[in-house]
């Protein structure tokens, strides 16, 4: 079989199997990634942007390393690749069971779920603050967690697939602008913007040709991409933001509570504050997106 031809069966194989399966529970590679890094860090850390580089180098590249020799497997290499990087599924899931619990007026509960979509303070929000939080959080997490592994799959294989979650993770880790990450997390979230530029403007894309399966139009999404993308502080959150708010037909942004503080986002989108039943278009919004982001990837693979 052909490199190519093996690299779009492995994409397709490993889709399938976190469309089945979902992350694993316990024993998540991805986990035990994050454990390593957190170790790294004990050794490498300085309040210095350059000592960040040289986590962050150490870190990815000895998963890049692991990607290329895990490569020789072949299909099943990239299916196992594939679903230790993907994410998509739980997130879906995760989406669905928020607007259960807010449908059901459980806050408690809803709550409870919130940190395992997003970094905010759940203590703060009512039911509201919550749908938005959440929708947000697939939006931008469709990119990450599935558009964004399988693009650098079909680029690069096996080695793409781990690197980009390596880069991923760390960001989320460390790639933060508070007191102890500002010099040494600057590296990981640089790296991660980097990674996302391209997947972030294929999910906008996706999100806007398919608008009409959850009552929206392409007008809309890219009218919203164009006008609001730019005001978000992040050059991937916006894009895909603001083409989800457009598609939706909602209002993103405002006031957004995280543990460390307030920020006042830019409003992406228009029309009223999101509900409990935009979530769930919102949910089969980015189902959708991941089904056109692994045809384009496995294009991407085949002609590669």
């Amino acid at each position: 079989m052909q490199k190519g031809t093996s690299t779009a069966a492995g994409l397709l194989l490993g889709f399938a199997l976190d469309r089945v399966f979902a992350d694993p529970r316990r024993w998540h590679p991805v986990a035990g990634f994050g454990t390593a890094a957190a170790a790294l860090e004990e050794r490498t850390y300085l309040d210095a942007r350059w000592a960040g580089i040289a986590h962050e180098a150490v870190a990815v590249g000895s998963v890049v390393g692991i990607g290329v020799l895990a490569a020789r497997g072949g299909t099943i290499a990239t299916a196992l690749a594939t679903w230790t990087a993907l994410g998509g599924r739980s997130l879906a899931r995760a989406g669905r069971e928020m607007a259960d619990r807010l449908d059901a007026d459980d806050l408690t509960a809803a709550r409870a779920l919130l940190p395992s979509l997003c970094g905010r303070d759940p203590s703060v929000l009512d039911a509201d603050g919550l749908a938005r939080a959440a929708l947000e959080s697939i939006a931008e997490n469709t990119s990450d967690a599935t558009v964004a592994p399988l693009l650098w799959g079909g680029v690069a294989g096996v080695p793409g697939l781990l690197g980009y979650r390596a880069v991923n993770t760390l960001d989320a880790m460390i790639g933060y602008r508070n007191e102890r990450y500002r010099k040494f997390g600057w590296a990981a979230a640089r790296v991660d913007d980097l990674a996302n530029l391209a997947p972030a403007r294929v999910t906008g894309a996706l999100t806007a040709l398919l608008a009409p399966l959850v009552g929206g139009t392409p007008a809309a999404a890219w009218r919203a991409w164009r006008r609001d993308a730019s005001k978000h502080p992040s050059p991937n959150a916006g894009v895909v933001e603001a083409s989800m708010a457009g598609a939706l037909g909602v209002r993103l942004g405002g006031r957004t509570q995280y543990r460390h503080g307030a920020e006042l986002r830019p409003t992406l989108g228009d029309g009223p504050v999101p509900t409990t039943a935009d979530l769930r278009r919102a949910v089969r919004m980015s189902e959708a997106v991941q089904v056109g982001a692994l045809v384009v990837s496995m294009v991407v693979a085949l002609t590669r």
